[in-house]
């Protein structure tokens, strides 16, 4: 007997983690945990939300926003343990490019939509199909984004000073960067070049202390006893505020909609795969299972809830997600932490963050895109199989070259249509031979056993085929040509569904094909074997008497089609054998319905 998993009720499936715990008990020991895992991810998250806030062309303030915002309502509704909610560099190009499409405003409303979005997604039961994404449309659209992202912290790293805006593809703005070069300053490679070795120093001896923090901690204390003429956030942008924002409403209209509604949903499909595939990073470190639809509602209601305060798109952050792990988190507690910590930041210490280089800030995401770059699992996809080799180089060359959603898209069609090639491949016909008869008494039932006929594996009059394998649309066309090479057109077909595992409408229709064309020439055909589903779909695709006898096994079917060529060979009259039919398809209409 095979065990099936129970669907969890409607109140169960959207129940949040935090819900979850508590009911196990929570003690001032896990508090404390949750306390000391949630400050470790503030001390991670605060350099990091501001850089790719600045790198996504928006205010270092939005980034912090969005972290304590975003971060505390996917912690208190999520569907996760240990997800942490907050700005990601995944979305970096493309909030750079709708701000730069639409403005700031722009980029709220479409961030309220891709929630919307996403809380439709989610009560709709539809987050367990993302999980669907092949593992090569994944290390491929990461390792893009790595790619990209370095690319847009190359100005910042160099202290370069454009001629014009800094144009989003890659292409046009390796080019701006190389016109450019020759107003390289000096101090801001001293900056950056160092706080990349110090960070990975600190990682390789003391791999738990915040080397991201501590890397730009020194480097602000380095700009500001030296002098350095770098840029900082207080140069560029004036600090940041010490409170968070009133609410407030975004701009919405019917045209504003439409016009963003592209960015809103590019935002909720990304959104969700790295929401998603963050928790799955979770869970295999902690050995625990998220709700994959309730972590998608919180998500949603946090990108509905963060524009009111000036934040931009929110998503699981695998890094940070997995400090939480690391650090001993025993739930969302910490998250929740998190996101408190960081406002405390804002209240006490904003006015250091003045201090803070931005050749420093893009040091932190060069190395973030150094890690998200997944460079092992890239070189083991090339060397396991031609075809995942393909999905990764398309995926990755389409996310650089072309955009992230179509990267994503075009990916996972090729390898869905590789998928069904190898599927369709495992789909065969064959002759099929009667099983040997087990071992019986000669009296069976109280009567005598009856001779063996050679005639039922010997007569050329009845062809006796198997299918095997999933027979869809990938394989119906293979499986048709296979049924009608069969040669010498034979008086009766036996064919085996034994094998089958599923049928779909385009299997269904392939049969109903074949069995119309044996019917022209007066050649029976019985299915053997076929489970009720199956039975069911040839059944609604016309596949039933009088075009086709359905017949329990193998050796009953072979019988019943020896049987039906005998009585045509005996007799010569149209009329009879017409009764015949009728009757017989009388019977197995009604044997098939019930």
């Amino acid at each position: 007997m095979t065990a099936r998993s129970v669907e969890p009720t409607f109140v169960e499936a959207f129940t949040p983690k935090l819900v979850t715990v508590l009911r196990e008990g929570y003690h001032f020991r896990d508090f404390r945990a949750d306390v000391l895992a949630g400050l470790t991810v503030a001390i991670v998250a605060v350099p990091l939300s501001m850089a790719i806030a600045i790198a996504s062309g928006v205010t270092p303030d939005r980034g912090l926003y969005t972290a304590i915002i975003g971060g505390f309502i996917v912690s208190f509704l999520g569907g996760s343990r240990f997800q942490i909610g907050g700005p990601a560099g995944a979305f970096i190009v493309l909030i750079a490019t709708t701000v730069t499409l639409h403005g700031v405003e722009g980029l709220l409303l479409a961030t309220m939509i891709a929630g919307v979005v996403q809380l439709v997604v989610g009560l709709l039961r539809l987050g367990t199909f993302i999980k669907y994404i092949p593992f090569p449309v994944t290390i491929g659209f990461t390792a893009g984004i790595s790619v990209i992202i370095f690319a847009s912290q190359l100005s910042e790293l160099l202290g370069l000073t454009l001629a014009g805006k800094e144009p989003g593809e890659l292409i046009p703005k390796l080019t701006a960067i190389g016109a450019a070069l020759p107003t390289m300053n000096a101090a801001a490679v001293a900056v950056s070049v160092p706080t990349i070795a110090l960070i990975v120093a600190i990682r390789y001896f003391r791999p738990y202390w915040p080397a991201m923090l501590m890397s730009v901690g020194v480097a602000s204390v380095a700009v500001w006893l030296l002098g350095l003429p770098v840029e900082t956030i207080g140069t560029r942008f004036g600090g940041i505020p010490q409170t968070l924002p009133a609410p407030m409403l975004p701009v919405i209209s019917l045209e504003k909609i439409t016009e963003v509604l592209p960015a809103a949903l590019s935002f909720a499909l990304l959104g969700s795969i790295e929401s998603l595939l963050s928790a799955v990073v979770a869970d295999s470190m902690s050995g625990q299972r998220h709700r994959s639809n309730c972590e998608l509602v919180a998500q949603g209601i946090a990108n509905i809830v963060s524009p009111f305060f000036g934040g931009f798109c929110v998503t699981g952050t695998i890094a940070r997600t997995a400090t939480n792990v690391r650090s001993g988190a025993h739930g969302p507690v910490a998250g929740m932490l998190h996101a408190v910590f960081l406002l405390l930041f804002m209240l006490v210490a904003a006015p250091l963050a003045s201090y803070i280089p931005l050749a420093a800030l893009g040091a932190v995401l060069a190395v973030v895109a150094w890690n998200m770059a997944e460079r092992h699992a890239f070189a083991m996809l090339l060397r396991a199989s031609r075809s995942d080799a393909v999905v990764l180089v398309v995926t990755f060359l389409l996310v650089i070259f072309s955009g992230l959603i179509e990267g994503i898209l075009v990916g996972f069609g090729i390898a869905a249509l590789l998928f069904l090639h190898r599927m369709a491949k495992m789909v065969e016909v064959e002759n099929a031979r009667l099983p040997t008869d087990e071992d019986e008494s000669d009296r069976v039932n109280g009567n005598g056993r009856k001779a063996y006929d050679v005639a039922l594996a010997t007569d050329p009059d009845v062809a006796v085929h198997r299918i095997s394998g999933a027979f869809f649309f990938g394989a119906a066309a293979n499986v048709g040509a296979a049924l009608d090479s069969i040669g010498d057109h034979p008086k009766a077909y036996v064919i085996d569904f034994s094998d089958v595992s599923v049928i779909d409408s385009s299997g269904a229709a392939a049969i109903e094909g074949f069995v119309h064309k044996t019917h022209c020439r007066r050649a029976p055909v019985y299915i053997t074997g076929a489970s009720p589903a199956i039975r069911r779909t040839l059944l609604i695709h016309g596949v039933k008497p009088p075009y086709v006898r359905f017949r329990s096994d193998l050796a009953e079917g072979v019988k019943a089609a020896h049987s039906r060529v005998a009585h045509s060979r005996g007799t010569h009259s149209k009329l009879a054998q017409s009764g015949v039919a009728r009757r017989d398809a009388a019977a197995e209409e009604e044997e098939a319905l019930t």
